[in-house]
This record gives C-alpha cells, structure tokens and sequence, in this order.
C-alpha cells in the first residue's frame, strides 16, 4: 500500500452546501429571512461569498424541508406561513410522536432521563433569547425519543420539527417578555419528561401528545396576531 503523503491535511467533513443551508437555515427559522420574502441566487451568493453552485444545492435542500419555494431562473421565496400547513404538520406528527415515545419511555436511561432534566431548566434561563433556546430544542426532543428512532425516523422528525419552530417561534415569541413564560417553557419540558420517568407507555404518550396540542395552539395564536397586525398595517398606510 502507498504511503499516505505528510503533506495532506484532513478537510472539513461538512461542505460549502451544508453549510450554506445551515445559515440560509438559521435565517429562515429565526425570521431574518420573512415568509414570502424573495431573493436571488446572486444575491445570496454574494452575501455568502459562495459559487450559485452550494447556494442551489442548499435552496433544493431547503425545498425539501419545506422552507424555501424555488422559482423558474434564479430566484427563491421564503416558504409563506399558513395555517393549514400548521394542522398538517401537527397532524402528522401527533401521528407519529406519541407512538414513539410509548416505546422510548421504556428505553431511555435514567442518566439521559437526568441530563434531559438539566436541558429542561435552561429554557427557564429568562438570559436566554429565543434563538439560544431553539439551538437546543430539537437536540432535546430527539434525545427523548432517539431509542425508539431509525434513522428515517430522525430524517423525518427533524423535517416536521424544524418546519414547526416558525410558527411555533411567533407563538412563543410574543409571550417572551413576560418572564413568567421562561418559567412556564420549562415547567412544560420537566411534565413531559415526567410523564417518560414513569415507564408507563400510556402516560408518556399522553404528556407528548398534550405538549403538541399546547404548542400547536400557541402558533396559532401567534399566526393569528400576525395577521391582524399585518391588516392593521395596511389599513393604516
């Protein structure tokens, strides 16, 4: 076998298009990037400092999230809000979590069960803003369910999460400044993982189930106050 040249150094595992989708990602969820927001390949490129090349990749990535909508040419539109999109990724994954988590309940560890406990707190943290909480979200919610997860599970739980976190983001986002909601947030994470420490399948299935229903109807509250501050404004101009 030839000797591997000294000279080589080991490279990045992750390429310019993973990490063009990240920050495109990042923009979308955290509304720096507004729904129905358009923009074209030539500006993202040059805002990036990247080759239309990982900026199409990422925005195909993207697509299939369902955050980005890609036009005919070079142009892009930021996925718009709608209410029933909210209902069918709630649908769907009150399909799916609830199930998982009558298996995971039994597989999960009691020293994941107490670091989950320790994640929990910290969205009490009124220190932290929204985009600190939800960099810890969904790594929370799958280390509950990772036991009873494939990885095409994870594939498509991830999807519906990170489809969920834009409404779910201008729900909670207007109750942010009361300080009450830090608490509130945190007391909803120690409930379900409750309802995981009790190894009952049924009384898991149950906490995940309410904690969709409760945030499903947080979002939609928040897509409803959107809307009547947008007509609002546009009465006023």
């Amino acid at each position: 076998m030839e000797p591997v040249a000294t000279g080589v150094r080991p490279v990045d595992a992750s390429s310019i298009a993973d990490r063009v989708t990240e920050e495109l990602r990042r923009a979308i969820l955290s509304g720096s990037l507004a729904p129905g927001e358009t923009f074209s390949l030539r500006q993202v490129a040059g805002m990036l400092e990247v080759s239309f090349i990982p900026v199409r990749e990422a925005l195909r990535n993207l697509e299939g999230e369902g955050l980005v909508v890609t036009r005919p040419g070079r142009s892009a539109m930021v996925a718009p809000l709608d209410l029933d999109d909210l209902h069918a990724i709630y649908r769907l994954r009150r399909q799916l979590e609830p199930e998982m988590a009558r298996r995971a309940c039994r597989l999960i560890t009691d020293e994941d069960l107490d670091r989950l406990e320790s994640d929990a707190s910290l969205f009490g943290d009124e220190s932290l803003g929204m985009d600190a909480i939800y960099d810890n979200h969904i790594a929370f919610h799958l280390a509950l369910l990772a036991p009873a997860t494939s990885s095409w599970d994870i594939r498509i739980l991830t999807t519906l999460w990170r489809a969920a976190e834009r409404y779910v983001r201008i729900g909670f986002g207007a109750f942010d400044p009361d300080p009450q909601e830090h608490h509130r947030r945190a007391d909803a994470h120690h409930t379900l993982l409750e309802g995981f420490r009790s190894r009952d399948p049924k009384r898991a299935s149950a906490a995940v189930l309410e904690h969709l229903t409760r945030n499903e109807e947080i979002a939609k509250q928040g897509l409803s106050s959107r809307g009547a501050e947008r007509s609002e404004r546009a009465t006023a101009t």
